[in-house]
């Protein structure tokens, strides 16, 4: 259920004073403390809302790596909701599932040359370990049980949906190609089967 809700105002780019409420949430399965972002009170109107599943990335989202393109995905988002409305889950699975420091490992065999999955393959790990029955927790947690996904990645619809919830409509983000990331670009949609349309 959820724990407390938090007024906030965000700035993303030149994007000052996004409104937002911050949730946080008791009773999970686990003790990773994910969040909740609604905008323009999503979670409390009768029409399907837009969300989005955010798995943390500390490097892309806070340091604006140049080797993956999670902060842009995650701005475009915040920009998208901010006009909108919607639901940003906020997921504490950094690395696909791996952790941080495990990640940072994986970078070190992709600077030798491995792709994304095949280091966290090297590593012991799946191609990717995140799991949404928290996310899934957290919706029904705000009566909200069809929904319509921000995603590029088919593994979350399916993961999400085998929780209950019930995806009506994806909207894929954009492709955010940059320097340092079009290989792992490249990984994600021929190893990953994310929707991602690279010629352009």
């Amino acid at each position: 259920m959820v724990k407390v809700r938090a007024r906030i105002e965000l700035k993303v780019g030149q994007n000052s004073n996004i409104p937002a409420e911050m949730l946080s949430f008791k009773g999970l399965s686990t003790e990773k403390e994910h969040v909740a972002l609604i905008f323009k009170q999503a979670d409390k109107k009768p029409n399907i809302p837009i969300v989005r599943m955010h798995s943390e990335c500390l490097t892309g989202d806070v340091f604006h790596s140049s080797r993956c393109d999670c902060g842009e995905q995650l701005e475009e988002t915040i920009n998208k909701m901010g006009k909108e409305g919607g639901i940003l889950l906020y997921l504490r699975q950094e690395g696909r599932g791996i952790g941080l420091y495990n990640k940072l490992d994986a970078y070190k065999l992709q600077n030798a040359g491995m792709n994304t999955y095949e280091a966290n393959n090297h590593l012991g790990f799946g191609d990717d370990l995140r799991d949404f029955k928290e996310a899934a927790e957290m919706f029904r947690a705000l009566d909200v049980n069809k929904v319509r996904l921000i995603t590029n990645n088919p593994k979350k619809i399916a993961d999400i949906q085998s929780y209950g919830i019930n995806v009506v409509e994806v909207i894929n983000t954009d492709v955010h190609i940059k320097d340092g990331n079009k290989n792992y670009l490249e990984s994600k949609k021929l190893h990953g089967k994310h929707q991602l349309n690279l010629d352009k």
